[in-house]
C-alpha cells in the first residue's frame, strides 16, 4: 500500500529528480508531481510524493521542517481533497 504526501514551501527552482532523490533515501518513491501555474508554467512552491507507507511515514520525521533549497520544508500525509458533484445544483429530478 502506498501513502501521498503534501511536500510544501519548495524552491520554485525545485525539479521532480531533486525531490525524488531525497526521498528515495527514506524508500520507495512511486511518483513525484509538482503543481505549476497553468498559465506560467512556474513551480507554485508545492508538490506530493507517493512513497511506500513504512518510506512515507519515515520522510515526514526527516523531511518536514528540513532545510532544501534554502527553504523549511513542509512534508506531511495529503488529505483527499472533497469532490464536488460537478455541473451545477440545480436539481433536475423528479418533483414528486
Amino acid at each position: 500500500m502506498s501513502k501521498k504526501l503534501y511536500v510544501g514551501n519548495l524552491s520554485f527552482n525545485s525539479t521532480e529528480d531533486d525531490i525524488r532523490t531525497q526521498f528515495a533515501t527514506y524508500g520507495e518513491v512511486i511518483s513525484v508531481n509538482l503543481i505549476t501555474d497553468r498559465e506560467t508554467g512556474r513551480l507554485r512552491g508545492f508538490g506530493f510524493v507517493e512513497m511506500d507507507e513504512e518510506g512515507a511515514r519515515a520522510a515526514i520525521q526527516g523531511m518536514d521542517g528540513k532545510d532544501f533549497g534554502g527553504r523549511n520544508l513542509k512534508v506531511n500525509e495529503a488529505e483527499d481533497k472533497p469532490r464536488s458533484g460537478g455541473g451545477s445544483n440545480r436539481g433536475g429530478g423528479s418533483r414528486w
